[in-house]
């Protein structure tokens, strides 16, 4: 055993003549969170779907437990542990905050009715989604049935990041997860994303935000040129040390320019 939840090894993504990923590395420990930033264009969104299944990398080893593994789609990721929360959210606005929570996952009854018809056990949905929602101290939503379209912004995210904790066995991955939202949201966010990790689940933060990651993270990934540049220790860096990094403009000791 490596010691680590999540690795890669050598990933390698190409589109044509473009390479996304170019010999790409990762590790993430038990427990930590980790974050990976990288300039626009450095492939890190590439890394990460590879991570989640989304994108099947051309070359390179993926290993889940130490133990290698391939994902054909991100439901393969999800069914070994791995849930991903995208910018975007996933999220149908006009559903319910349970049905969000259970959507691809909804459970049946189980009498005839649930066997033969599908018909959903809708009340042990609403029951379990209020649970997982007050484990993660989402009190301010009080009405579970209550659509998501209805939601701020800090709500929804919520409500994301909730759902990634409630069925992520193994890894979060949260991809800007406080980007479109103010400063009291961000906050709240926050605050939940340290609430999982005291839980146990490791988490992979992407996020172009200086001042979170610096805040939150355990250990700061620096994605430069489609690899691993290096990775660096918030406590022993400065935002500007990670700036320079990103771009290029200064390398870290043991990297050849």
């Amino acid at each position: 055993m490596s010691g680590y939840v999540l690795e890669a090894r050598g990933l390698t993504k190409r589109y044509g003549r473009v390479t996304a990923m170019d010999g790409a590395d990762f590790d993430l420990r038990p427990g930590e969170i980790l974050a990976v930033i990288g300039d626009n264009g450095a492939g890190k969104s590439t890394l990460i779907k590879a991570l989640s299944g989304a994108v099947q990398p051309d070359e390179g080893d993926l290993l889940l437990d130490g133990k290698p593994v391939r994902f054909a789609s991100p439901l393969e990721a999800r069914q070994a542990g791995i849930e991903t929360v995208y910018q975007t959210l996933a999220l149908s606005p006009a559903l319910s905050i349970s049905d969000n929570m259970f959507m691809g996952r909804e459970l049946r009854r189980g009498d005839l009715l649930g066997r033969w018809l599908g018909i959903l056990d809708r009340a042990r949905m609403d029951r379990i989604a209020r649970e997982k929602l007050t484990e993660l101290g989402l009190m301010t939503i009080q009405n579970i049935g209550q659509k998501v379209e209805t939601l701020s912004g800090g709500q929804r995210q919520g409500i994301a990041v909730a759902r990634a904790a409630a069925f992520g066995s193994r890894v979060v991955i949260l991809d800007e997860p406080t980007a479109a939202l103010g400063v009291k949201e961000s906050r709240r966010v926050l605050d939940l994303i340290l609430d999982v990790r005291s839980r146990g689940l490791p988490i992979v933060l992407i996020s172009h935000n200086m001042p979170h990651v610096f805040e939150i993270a355990d250990r700061i990934h620096i994605h430069r040129l489609g690899r691993r540049l290096c990775v660096i220790n918030p406590r022993e860096h400065s935002m500007s040390d990670a700036v320079a990094y990103m771009t290029g403009a200064k390398m870290p000791e043991g990297v050849a320019a």
